[in-house]
């Protein structure tokens, strides 16, 4: 077993700091310990198990950690790019973003839509009133609570002014004509109604999905583009941040009698925020895919085509 400190008293060579680092990117269940994740004690503990190091806190394991930004404790979940054309597609709404489009810059009268629906919104009215904030405390909301129904939230914004145009319908399901009434109200205001082309992101969703969909809306707005985001990707969809502001300041916490106050505050909160609103700093682009994915490959992380 090696020495503490051979360095000296409580200072500990290069290489045990790298060997500890080390097992800290190793998963515990591959080595035969019945955990999903290591904390800086059980680290500590493991080191010394193992011989790496004669003995050691867990805090100077968390300080090792620390510097290189390792945190074994922490799990992430995502999804590995499955569709074939994932580049492709993703690269084309990228570009639409920077207002550009097949390679030219867009004409000044052309305009970007991102939409996409929010499902499941679920009126629970809690069994005590919430209580206000206080001194040294946080709001509370009671656990309890009564269902009162679920409700859909369909929505659409100007990717480059959302002050011009975020528009949205509350409806009990999502549903074709229920899609197509949103598309209407957007394609029948200016400036859209009077635009060259309005690109519209959508994701893969039923209402909006393939070429039956493509056929459907564009055939009612000649001036409609339909471009679909790869598959397991609406985290390229503009829209996914209006709806992750609207549950954090509008819904939650969750509180609600009924169905029509739920539909009141989600409309609410979208005439309030279309007041003030200005467009995201959206700073991801074609390279910075590009070079995301390049990386997968070199991992061999990308799923073959199916």
């Amino acid at each position: 077993m090696r020495g503490l400190g051979r360095g000296g008293r409580g200072r500990f060579p290069p290489a045990e700091v790298a060997e500890v680092k080390a097992l800290a990117c190793e998963l515990p269940a591959q080595t035969g310990r019945p955990l999903s994740r290591w904390s800086a004690a059980e680290l500590a503990r493991e080191a010394v198990v193992r011989g790496i190091v004669c003995s050691i806190s867990g805090t100077t394991v968390w300080r090792w950690l620390a510097e290189d930004a390792i945190r074994p404790w922490a799990w992430r979940s995502w999804v590995f790019p499955r569709d074939p054309d994932f580049r492709e597609k993703a690269s084309r709404v990228l570009d639409l973003y920077e207002r550009r489009w097949e390679g030219r810059r867009l004409h000044p009268g052309e305009y970007v839509i991102s939409a996409d629906e929010k499902t499941g919104l679920q009126a629970l009215s809690r069994r005590h009133p919430l209580v206000t904030p206080g001194p040294g405390r946080p709001g509370l909301v009671e656990h309890e609570y009564r269902r009162r129904g679920t409700l859909a939230y369909l929505a659409a914004m100007d990717v480059h002014g959302p002050q011009r145009g975020l528009f949205g319908h509350v409806q009990t399901k999502v549903s074709n004509d229920a899609f197509d009434r949103l598309v209407a109200d957007v394609m029948a205001s200016e400036p859209y109604a009077c635009a060259r082309r309005v690109f519209w992101i959508v994701d893969n969703g039923t209402v909006h999905r393939g070429q039956k969909a493509i056929d459907r809306l564009q055939s009612r707005w000649s001036n409609l583009v339909l471009v679909h985001l790869p598959t397991h990707a609406s985290w390229l969809n503009q829209i996914e941040i209006y709806f992750s502001i609207l549950a954090r300041k509008a819904l939650s916490p969750c509180h609600f009698d009924s169905l029509d106050q739920l539909t009141e505050r989600i409309l609410g909160f979208q005439a309030e925020f279309a007041r003030t609103a200005q467009p995201f700093d959206w700073t991801f682009t074609r390279r910075d895919l590009h070079t995301l994915l390049d990386r997968l490959d070199q991992r061999g992380q990308l799923a073959p085509a199916a």
